[in-house]
């Protein structure tokens, strides 16, 4: 069994881990191979307050998808095979179309002459263009929709598993379904719940298409500043040292992600 492993590490190693080792390098690759390029993002406000946008970006964004995601994946599970099916279709679907055609589509949504802004104008909701685009909202907005079916197919996975009887108990015995859904039902969904967190959450934290396309300067996110600093100031140490500190923060996100859940005693895999 440990030989079937070989081929797919032979193909990680040249391609995922050695680039990896050699972002890390080039962080500290310089006159001295010092910290200096890590002590200059540390005491940098800029560079602090990015770090801190991106996490906080990231965690509502997997909040966000959790709230959305939860409801439907919860209908998908239930629906009859021929509705399930369309629905599951619905929400692959977006997972077959390039980000960067998802992005624009917002654009042509929420620009000042877009979709939304024409249609509220003409039927005299308002009187001038509402400012949608280049702010958090819409980085949001666009973030939820294309990180969504990350959250909803193992939530649907999950659900599709469940012991249903265990909610029927609950009920013969006086729970209100509130208190069922709450005590019997979400702790039930939590495999999938964590799963959907970390995959959502994690491709947050590295997302550059949505931000840069729907943000602004004032609201960067890592993976933008990154981007500027290897395109723009051409400082490829810093751009490394920012990659690095990137790694470090998906690291410890899903170390907590997987701690919390031993804790609970929750594998993060649907149950059988």
């Amino acid at each position: 069994m440990k030989l079937l492993v070989l081929p797919p590490a032979l193909f990680l190693l040249p391609t995922f881990i050695l680039p990896l080792v050699i972002v890390v390098y080039r962080g500290f690759n310089g006159p001295d191979y010092s910290l200096d390029q890590f002590r200059q993002i540390f005491s940098n406000t800029i560079y602090v307050w990015v770090l801190i946008q991106t996490f906080k970006t990231a965690l509502i964004a997997t909040c966000a998808a959790f709230l959305i995601g939860f409801p439907i994946a919860h209908v998908i599970s239930r629906a009859r095979p021929f509705w399930a099916n369309i629905a599951f279709a619905c929400v692959m679907i977006p997972l077959w179309t390039s980000v960067v055609t998802r992005t624009y589509a917002w654009i042509a949504l929420l620009g000042r002459r877009g979709l939304i802004n024409t249609v509220l104008t003409d039927v005299g909701l308002i009187g001038a263009p509402l400012d949608l685009m280049y702010n958090s909202l819409a980085v949001q907005i666009g973030m939820v929709q294309v990180l969504l079916p990350l959250m909803i197919l193992p939530l649907v996975s999950t659900m599709r598993q469940l012991d249903r009887t265990k909610l029927m108990a609950a009920q013969i015995l006086g729970a209100n379904p509130i208190r069922a859904f709450v005590h019997i039902y979400i702790p039930m969904c939590l495999p999938g719940i964590m799963a959907g967190s970390v995959l959502v959450f994690i491709s947050a934290l590295g997302f550059y298409v949505t931000p840069a396309l729907l943000g602004r300067d004032n609201e960067m996110m890592i993976a933008v500043l990154i981007e500027q600093e290897v395109t723009k100031t051409l400082n490829w140490q810093l751009a490394s040292a920012l990659a690095s500190v990137l790694l470090v923060m998906v690291f410890i996100s899903v170390w907590l992600i997987l701690a919390l859940s031993r804790l609970r005693g929750v594998k993060l895999e649907p149950s059988t």
